[in-house]
């Protein structure tokens, strides 16, 4: 008989993780989502959508500042950025660091998440929500990428996994809306899951982006809540020279934002983008394009 207090992922049929839940903070569900948040003797709070780990207290930093501050500081003079989700305040949070940056658009479908993780995260958002540079508008991201007239330098896509309401933010029409709103200085980046269990979805995404910028690569980070090996992240561009930024700048890059860090540093940002050989070869075999270099 399984244990009533250990807490199984549902993402994957044949092969998951569980938590112990030391003690249920938060159980309902909305009209968008079942939501839990529970507290763990290893990973402090544990915010689940749908029975996906979504965040965790203790990992977060990882994957915040793999999918802010490596387009951010690859780009070097962005002033203008959308998140797209990123209802916890995480990717919020390490954007307002930057000082230099004049705008934040963050469209959330969900209230219930900021409001959750306001309360039960505080640390995510670290008071980020009240950078007077911060506009927050409620609303489905495809819709609103669909509609708005505005342009941004950089569009991060802090999205669930591709199921639910979540699905149409790795859909090709989201992908040509969001490339419609960056100019040729413009970057865009996305989670994308773990390569080893979802490599169709990473797949997807490869051939989808390469039909609106010339430069789609991926980059990693290792994450322990993401279950099954690296993360990935898209990224798609028309520039191709901020990935190809050299050690020396962006070193120079990071000591003039006079931010520290506790993942992210200029050559973590720059491995990040050689991947495993067996990644290199099904993205090629994918779309007969070399990825490699």
């Amino acid at each position: 008989m399984v244990d009533k207090k250990i807490w199984h992922e549902t993402l994957h049929h044949d092969i998951g993780q569980y938590f112990l839940i030391e003690k249920i903070l938060y159980k309902k569900k909305n009209r968008y989502h079942e939501i839990k948040i529970f507290h763990n003797s290893i990973m402090g709070k544990i915010m689940t959508i749908d029975g996906i780990v979504q965040t965790t207290e203790k990992d977060e930093f990882i994957y915040h500042e793999m999918l802010t501050h490596v387009p951010i500081l690859s780009h070097g003079s962005v002033k203008d950025v959308l998140i797209i989700g990123g209802g916890d305040g995480g990717i919020l949070r390490e954007v307002c660091r930057h000082k230099s940056i004049n705008s934040i658009t963050m469209v959330e479908i969900d209230i219930d998440i900021i409001n959750l993780c306001k309360k039960y995260f505080p640390n995510h958002s670290n008071n980020a929500y009240n950078d007077p540079r911060l506009n927050i508008i409620i609303d489905n991201g495809c819709n609103f990428i669909k509609n708005t007239k505005n342009k941004f330098n950089l569009i991060i896509s802090d999205s669930t996994d591709p199921v639910g309401c979540g699905e149409s933010l790795f859909s090709s029409e989201f992908y040509s809306n969001c490339k419609r709103c960056l100019g040729y200085d413009g970057i865009f980046v996305a989670q994308n899951g773990v390569f080893f269990l979802q490599k169709n979805e990473i797949i997807l995404t490869f051939k989808k982006l390469k039909k609106y910028f010339f430069d789609v690569k991926f980059y990693q980070a290792s994450i322990p809540t993401y279950y099954g090996g690296i993360m990935m992240f898209a990224w798609g561009s028309d520039n191709f020279e901020y990935r190809k930024i050299h050690n020396k700048d962006l070193k120079k890059r990071i000591q003039n934002s006079k931010l520290n860090f506790n993942y992210y540093n200029s050559k973590i940002h720059i491995g990040s983008f050689y991947l495993p050989q067996n990644v290199i070869s099904i993205l090629n075999k994918s779309n007969n394009l070399s990825v490699g270099e």
